[in-house]
């Protein structure tokens, strides 16, 4: 047995110099340095386009915050209800009428969810038509969720992002909130393991064919979205973010210029106070990045015990022996260290990973307990996954 644990401690090591040196410095994920933006003759057109399901308790602020912003040019808010039971659309008009702007916002109400498309892909292409039938410019589309706050100089540093690097897709990792036990135990794995699977780096280089982007905040060039097939061809997919920007990047022949950093002041305004809520988030689409495939679910699974739960075990079992596996917890802990300093957490919680490593394994493995039943990427009630053939 401590053979094996010292040769499983050796390749954990291995995996975790790979880590550390050759994938993109995933682990130093941090905010873009905000834009100096001066005068300029004029400014494209934005329209905000803001899918929302049941969400009273947050789209009044998350609306306040658009339609507060200092942006020079035409701006438009689009709120799309989807189906709410709960005042979803009375609060969104309540909050521009408070702010005396009710003319820069529009609610609609979504027509029924068609066969072949998922909830929120179905919301935004409603308001992404709205934008055609209303007449109203938009050189950008920002596809924003209903439980996102954004600073005043938000639109503006997302465009002139865009401009100034040429980009077709601009995309910000929302600071998720960080409150509760909970979340300061569970969040940071969070944004951390997404970096490591999607590094930024690579994400921002037209060269490397990785794309992806963070849902919550995505400024998409209109003529690019439209050269790319349209929302409409990403209709089917539960992880709508990483799929547009895979069509954005990938589009025609070659790679095109999308960017995606961490959020310095962008924040998302859901609670998540139980490990519950944390891992229905998860359960909602993790076997769905694995293709619902059994075989991937495995390898997954053997992949972080040996990566994140053999070093400890081993470590603590070998005693001195097993410095391999000491020195694999210390790299684990290295590299979740400036996950932790972002999110303002002490460095004396990265030796807890391993737990929450395990936490997440538990909820990929519900997540495709849950698809074998029949309820696979359910949210608001409404299960969107594909139902597998029998």
């Amino acid at each position: 047995m401590a053979v094996v644990l010292f040769l499983l401690s050796c390749v954990s090591l291995l995996i975790w110099c790979v880590l550390l040196f050759a994938r993109g410095g995933f682990w130093r994920a941090r905010p873009a340095a905000p834009l100096t933006i001066g005068p300029r003759a004029s400014w494209p057109a934005v329209a905000a386009v803001v899918p929302a399901r049941n969400e009273v308790d947050v789209i009044a602020e998350a609306v306040t915050t658009l339609l507060q912003q200092d942006y020079p040019g035409e701006f438009h808010v689009i709120v799309v209800d989807d189906h709410s039971a709960d005042g979803t659309a009375d609060a969104a008009r309540a909050a521009a009428l408070q702010l005396q702007c009710p003319d820069r916002l529009t609610v609609l109400s979504a027509k029924p969810l068609p066969p072949g498309w998922s909830g929120k892909v179905w919301a935004q292409s409603q308001g992404i038509e709205a934008v055609r039938t209303l007449g109203l410019p938009a050189d950008f589309l920002l596809l924003t969720d209903a439980d996102i706050g954004h600073p005043a100089d938000a639109v503006a540093q997302l465009v002139a992002r865009a401009d100034a690097e040429q980009r077709d897709l601009v995309s910000l990792m929302v600071r998720l909130r960080c409150d509760s036990f909970w979340e300061k135990a569970l969040i940071p794995a969070f944004v951390f393991f997404f970096a490591k699977l999607y590094p930024f780096s690579w994400v921002n280089n037209p060269r490397n064919r990785t794309a992806a982007a963070a849902g919550g905040c995505m400024l998409v060039r209109r003529s690019a979205l439209e050269e790319a097939g349209g929302i409409e061809s990403i209709r089917a997919e539960l992880i709508d973010d990483c799929s547009l920007a895979a069509r954005i990047k990938h589009r025609g022949t070659g790679r095109h210029a999308i960017r995606l950093d961490v959020a310095a002041r962008s924040v998302s305004l859901r609670p998540y106070d139980s490990w519950r809520e944390i891992w229905n988030m998860i359960a909602r689409t993790a076997f769905t990045q694995l293709h619902y495939s059994p075989l991937l679910l495995a390898g997954t699974l053997v992949g972080m015990t040996i990566i994140y739960l053999m070093p400890p075990v081993a470590a603590l079992v070998l005693g001195p022996t097993g410095w391999p596996a000491w020195l694999a917890w210390a790299a684990m802990c290295c590299a979740y260290a400036p996950m932790l300093s972002y999110y303002r957490r002490s460095p004396l919680w990265a030796p807890f990973l391993p737990l929450v490593a395990l936490f997440y394994v538990g909820a990929t493995f519900a997540s495709a307990v849950r698809y074998w039943r029949g309820k696979g990427g359910q949210w608001k009630a409404r299960v969107q996954a594909p139902v597998q053939e029998r």
